[in-house]
């Protein structure tokens, strides 16, 4: 759509168009064909989690419509594209600007899933203990969420388009936007071409499994890879539901299972990598209590912490790893997931959401990964991946391999152009 003008919202306050740009070729490789222009939003805070200490969604859903007010009353698009989860934007645009409005939803801001946490009064990240421990409390909350729910509903459904990036996004849209007729899957745009330009190949067998250190030599937290172990690769943002912890633990449990200890000497054991992003102070001091975690459980000379690492860097970590590990329960779809599979990494991601339903499916017959949910069902798995021959891992590093193509950036392209186009056609004049 050449004769289409495109404008980005934004509420980055110190920094340019430009340097937004450069930053999305450094730690994406997305590089755009044709300039942008970007509209600097002043009130960003009205959407931060921090800014409602209590209600959290539901003060999030109204500044997210002041936000758009702002964004409103900046530039008045024709059409507005809402990529960000925020919902409560959209009947905004469409009855105050007389926009068309599509929107992207790569996770649905309340969930029968979340529902069922409060109901069953189980502690999580997004459940604090002295919720899931009242009863009134509980049943206070879950009539909240019922009540939110229903507005998010009523939101969500004034989109003209709507695309999900998943199976499980799919079934919790449609229950509550319920609009079957505009709603599709659209798979999230996953570089793979980076990863599948390095051809798979046959594991040396001498530096297979559990090898005698040489000459005694230690092994720091931050050095150089040794290739005499495996590495254990995860990448994700540091935020809580993406379960650092449960990571950590598991490979505690995994060097037990092993009979070998975290510190040099012995026999050698495998590495853990954390590789993510930190988004502001909060992910910071978080990372700050995971190494502290490492240190509790004698495993911090063996967990390495690589953050915001630029895109060939993770690469490279990936394509080292013998496992790609993913802990989010009820992940709505996995990036990082696909990225670990077409590296050829063995995955093993939790056995729920976007994982078990649309990426670590078995692909024309064969396996393409593990699941797990629980620190002994990971520790478990991880044994049994390194347990595996070198044969028996390639061929599921290329089942996993060949099946990745159903995320590449191509596919997307297709579909999204696909979903759109009713509404881009309009636009052309």
């Amino acid at each position: 759509y050449p004769g289409v003008s495109f404008v980005v919202y934004t509420g980055d306050q110190e920094v340019s168009g430009e340097q937004i740009l450069e930053g999305a070729v450094q730690r994406f490789n997305i590089t755009l064909p044709r300039p942008v222009t970007f509209v600097f939003l002043r009130h960003r805070l009205l959407v931060e989690a921090a800014s409602y200490p209590h209600f959290t969604l539901l003060g999030q859903s109204m500044g997210s419509m002041f936000l758009g007010w702002e964004a409103l009353t900046a530039f008045v698009p024709d059409l507005y594209v809402d990529s960000m989860g925020y919902a409560f934007t959209l009947p905004v645009f469409r009855y105050l600007g007389a926009c068309k409005v599509a929107s992207y939803v790569h996770y649905p801001t309340v969930s029968t899933d979340m529902l069922s946490v409060v109901r069953e009064r189980n502690p999580r990240f997004n459940n604090a203990d002295f919720i899931s421990g009242n009863p009134v409390l509980s049943v206070v909350k879950v009539f909240y969420y019922c009540c939110f729910a229903l507005l998010y509903g009523l939101a969500g459904s004034c989109s003209d388009v709507i695309m999900v990036n998943s199976t499980w996004t799919l079934g919790h849209i449609l229950a509550l936007w319920r609009s079957p007729g505009r709603t599709g899957v659209v798979y999230p745009p996953c570089d793979v071409r980076a990863f599948l330009d390095v051809p798979l190949e046959d594991e040396d067998e001498e530096e297979d499994g559990w090898e005698e250190l040489g000459g005694g030599e230690e092994e720091g937290g931050g050095g150089g890879r040794d290739r005499k172990c495996h590495s254990i690769v995860s990448v994700g943002q540091f935020r809580p539901e993406k379960d650092h912890r449960l990571q950590i633990r598991a490979f505690r449990r995994l060097l037990d299972r092993k009979g070998a200890g975290p510190g040099p000497g012995g026999r050698e054991a495998p590495r853990l990598v954390l590789i993510g992003g930190c988004r502001n102070r909060e992910d910071e001091e978080r990372v700050v209590l995971l190494r502290g975690l490492c240190q509790e459980l004698g495993v911090a000379e063996r967990v390495s912490f690589r953050l915001n690492l630029p895109f060939s860097d993770m690469r490279r970590e990936l394509l080292d790893a013998t496992i790609g590990l993913h802990t989010m329960w009820n992940e709505h779809f996995g990036i990082g997931v696909v990225e670990c599979m077409a590296a050829g990494t063995i995955i093993l991601a939790h056995k729920s959401g976007g994982p078990k339903l649309d990426i670590v499916v078995p692909y024309e017959g064969g396996q393409t990964g593990f699941l797990a949910d629980s620190e002994d069902s990971y520790a478990a798995a991880m044994e049994a991946i390194l347990d595996l021959s070198p044969a028996a891992r390639l061929e599921i590093r290329r089942n996993a391999r060949r099946s990745v193509d159903r995320f590449s950036d191509q596919e997307f392209d297709a579909c999204f152009l696909a979903a759109m186009e009713p509404l881009m056609s309009t636009l052309e004049r």
